[in-house]
């Protein structure tokens, strides 16, 4: 197994520095909020009554991620649509805000296409591709930057670039000290998870041995409930490695009956429960006695601790923590975090039928 705090063999098998794109979320951050600080939406846009995301992959975990952000200030209802086409309700009075960080993503151009056929109003988030050509065409908003990774390491740029957008139109409230809060919290975690930081004292590194050769099962409550999906897709896409989540209150409905059999994989799980700060009491209360019930099973937990006070602070603070555990597993695994070579063989197969 991998030594993790042999910094030599961590960037031989980080080639691309996956890891430095983790580092660099806080700038990230920075950039994307400076993107949009002066941005102003075409009167007809601010009469809307809804909001739809389209994407799919790492950006509309943006979307969804924004969406958790201000779900206690937004009156308007804000969905993530990952699909082809647009829901029903999708009309002239619905901001519809394509995300993809390449501008070519298949299903989310397509979305763009029928939301501009509808009337509705229309913006775009890319670098480039097709998305921000349609844009430029249809002379509507776009929100475009130049960083340069894979999608999913921009992630930075994707929500705060979504909350820039959302802002003018009054549902986010002032982000502004939350987002100071996130840049302090994530700066000061990440003195404790980078690679140099020993195994002994990096949390990321030791949830990473405890995690190589299980299934990582993620448990989030409230505004965390929505990062446990960017957890899984980490694990998947980093590490390569199988992995489920479970939103509270949901999983007391169903998932806690369904963990008798198959009987060995009581020993081949790990479950992690991400607490936060400012949950409902019932909440609480349930990610405890969840755990506590799971432990009793035999089933290995661990508790997360989510540093933050704000929903911003905690959700991107959880954010850089999954991303760090996830880049070391893959170095356990041996595999590089960046390539996806399964998820482009697949795209490759689509683009030719």
């Amino acid at each position: 197994m991998t030594n993790l705090d042999d910094l030599t063999a961590l960037r031989e098998l980080d080639p691309a520095g996956m890891l430095g794109h983790v580092e660099a979320l806080p700038q990230q951050c920075r950039d994307a909020w400076a993107l949009t600080r002066e941005l102003e939406l075409p009167a007809d846009y601010l009469q809307v009554d809804k909001v739809l995301i389209a994407g799919m992959g790492g950006s509309a975990i943006g979307g969804d991620l924004a969406a958790a952000v201000v779900a206690n200030r937004s009156p308007l209802p804000i969905s993530v649509h990952r699909d082809y086409d647009l829901p029903a309700f999708a009309d002239r009075k619905t901001l519809v805000i394509a995300s993809s960080y390449s501008g070519n993503t298949e299903e989310t151009v397509s979305a763009f296409r029928v939301a501009h056929e509808r009337g509705c109003p229309l913006l775009a988030v890319a670098t480039g591709g097709k998305l921000a050509q349609l844009a430029v065409d249809w002379q509507v908003p776009l929100i475009s930057f130049g960083y340069r990774s894979m999608p999913r390491a921009a992630l930075g740029y994707l929500l705060v670039s979504l909350l820039g957008v959302l802002r003018p139109l009054g549902v986010t409230g002032d982000l502004e000290p939350d987002l100071e809060e996130a840049l302090q919290v994530m700066e000061r975690q990440w003195a404790e998870l980078a690679p140099t930081v020993p195994q002994a004292q990096n949390q990321a590194k030791r949830l990473a041995v405890e995690l190589a050769g299980r299934v990582p099962v993620v448990v989030g409550a409230g505004p965390l409930a929505t990062v446990t999906r960017r957890w899984k897709a980490q694990f998947n896409e980093n590490g390569k490695s199988w992995a489920c989540v479970e939103p509270l209150p949901e999983m007391n409905h169903n998932a806690v009956s369904g963990t008798h059999f198959p009987a060995e994989m009581a020993g081949r799980v790990f479950v992690l429960f991400l607490e936060g700060t400012g949950l409902h009491p019932r909440l609480e209360l349930r990610l405890e006695l969840t755990r506590k019930v799971f432990e009793g099973m035999g089933i290995t937990c661990r508790q997360v601790p989510i540093h933050g006070q704000s929903t911003l602070a905690q959700i991107l603070s959880a954010i850089q923590l999954g991303d760090a555990i996830s880049c070391y597993l893959a170095a356990l695994y041996r595999t590089d975090p960046t390539a996806i070579e399964d998820i482009v063989q697949l795209k490759e197969r689509m683009s030719k039928q």
